[in-house]
């Protein structure tokens, strides 16, 4: 046997993922909201970055003497403080190993920038620095948390110190839903202080007469049972109540009513199923999950990324970018002008070109970010005008490469600029990526998105009897009656999709 080596040389060409490139994309792929904190947080961290309130506020330039004798210094422009332009050729890949919190596809990417950007030389005033303070003010705060919730009325709770001690050890194990989901023998045994079970028993006791009613409950029969005896305590919301009848259906039905097995509840009860019904309507308003109404972030207001209207002198349904809060940044002129101080020492220099190079960044991030976005749903609106004037079921198919394609942008691209955006329609306000699907095509031949199959499937459950709700197979031949042929296990996953529970659940006794 003959034993050689070789030696190979090989070229390779890879992309190098800069700073840069990853803010551009983590910015593209932000939500409104989500940008508007990051614009808050830039402007606590970035000195030279500064807001104005809209478009039309002029902005004024300090006096700055520079002396005529001594032509200004042209600048420098280093590589990475040169426009943004990420081209791409189609062949070669992009190593984003370091973008595992984007979406997984993230290569080949073409971007743009616009020097143009509002405000690129503005001016700074004290009522510049007020709005500057204000935004940051603005920041939402951290909410508290369960866990301290508990604690502050666990400090006003009259206990022995030993049962002090064993009641925090048990809020520490209280998950965000209120339950606790440890033994007090785990408790117990794992307590560096040593706690007594007869201890823990005491305070558990205890910890569950605080608010939010339920908590420290040990599982869903203990924690509705609790909110139920607050109520029986209570002579003005027990009004009404048959705790009877309640407590029997959370102790031995729970499951029963998960299946709308009414007629047999009716049976084992010896009850008229109206009744159970007025009694399971008073349940309805217990949470299982009690613990999430302390320390839960109100919801958030949509803030749509565009407004779609129609034109009556085009004809057209035209876009108008929403996002005018976060256009308004600029670069204190100021500190441009202290770079060009031949005296500045080296310390100050470095600190102020970093801060303006990254203020550059995050503006032309921010622009980008805008014309994608505004650029996309531009196709969109163009393909869907049926959807806009007729309705959902209207909808028609639109994969995302075919967008990309139009764009003549990476389809990775495509995706991140419709992820968590909302445009303002004529019908309302919508997920920008509802108008993305894959479809299929009708018995006349009329493509069809699978949004709007869905919406057909959601009109038929509607219009159904709800003494006799349709299964699965039924539904499947009301939708060929309309030319469209699914199998049954997909009305079955769609029918899931849309949250609609199967026939037997559906079905209403009276």
């Amino acid at each position: 046997m003959q034993l050689s080596q070789t030696m190979r040389q090989g070229m390779e060409m890879r992309q190098a993922l800069t700073p840069r490139m990853i803010q551009s994309m983590e910015i593209l792929q932000l939500p409104l909201m989500a940008l508007e904190e990051r614009i808050e947080q830039e402007l606590q961290a970035n000195p030279v970055l500064e807001t104005r309130q809209s478009e039309d506020e002029p902005i004024t330039e300090p006096d700055v003497v520079v002396p005529a004798s001594e032509p200004e210094p042209k600048p420098t422009v280093a590589p990475e403080e040169r426009p943004l332009v990420i081209k791409d050729d189609g062949r070669d890949g992009v190593a984003f190993e370091r973008l595992e919190d984007l979406v997984p596809d993230l290569d080949n990417e073409e971007f743009a920038t616009n020097e143009s950007f509002h405000g690129r030389s503005g001016g700074v005033d004290d009522e510049g620095r007020d709005r500057k303070q204000e935004a940051m003010n603005n920041a939402p705060s951290r909410g508290r948390t369960l866990t301290e919730h508990l604690m502050e009325q666990w400090a006003l709770v009259d206990c022995r110190p030993e049962v002090r001690e064993a009641g925090k050890a048990i809020i520490e194990r209280i998950d965000a839903d209120g339950y606790l989901r440890t033994s007090l023998d785990e408790i117990a045994a794992g307590a560096a202080k040593g706690h007594r079970l007869a201890d823990l028993i005491e305070a558990l006791r205890l910890v569950q007469t605080l608010e939010p009613t339920g908590v420290g409950a040990q599982d869903l029969v203990e924690c509705l049972l609790l909110q139920l005896d607050a109520i029986e305590r209570d002579p003005e919301r027990a009004q009404g109540h048959d705790f009877d009848l309640e407590r029997t259906l959370i102790f031995d039905h729970l499951e029963d009513l998960e299946l709308n097995r009414y007629p047999q509840i009716s049976r084992k009860l010896g009850r008229p199923i109206a009744t159970i019904k007025e009694a399971v309507k008073r349940l309805s308003r217990l949470s299982p999950r009690p613990g999430r109404a302390v320390g839960e972030k109100p919801v958030q207001p949509i803030s749509p990324d565009a407004v779609v209207y129609f034109d009556e002198d085009t004809g057209r349904y035209e876009v108008r970018m929403a996002n005018d809060r976060v256009a308004n940044l600029y670069i204190n002129p100021r500190y441009r002008r202290m770079l060009k101080e031949r005296g500045l020492d080296r310390k100050t220099r470095e600190f102020l070109s970093g801060n303006v190079r990254n203020a550059r960044w995050l503006i032309e991030s921010i622009e980008q970010r805008r014309g994608t976005i505004e650029r996309v749903i531009r196709v969109v609106v163009d393909a869907q005008r049926e959807f806009f004037e007729k309705g959902p079921e209207y909808l028609k198919p639109l994969p995302m490469i075919q967008v990309a394609d139009q764009l003549g942008i990476h389809v990775a691209t495509v995706s991140r600029a419709v992820s968590e955006k909302w445009i303002q329609t004529p019908r309302g306000i919508f997920p920008l990526r509802q108008f993305f699907s894959g479809g299929t095509t009708s018995a006349s031949g009329e493509d069809m998105s699978w949004a709007a199959v869905k919406e057909k499937l959601r009109a038929i459950i509607a219009a159904e009897p709800r003494d006799n709700p349709l299964n699965d197979d039924q539904i499947v031949e009301k939708l060929k009656e309309q030319g469209i042929h699914l199998a049954r296990r997909t009305v079955a996953k769609y029918r899931k999709l849309l949250n609609i529970p199967p026939a037997r659940q559906r079905r209403e006794y009276s």
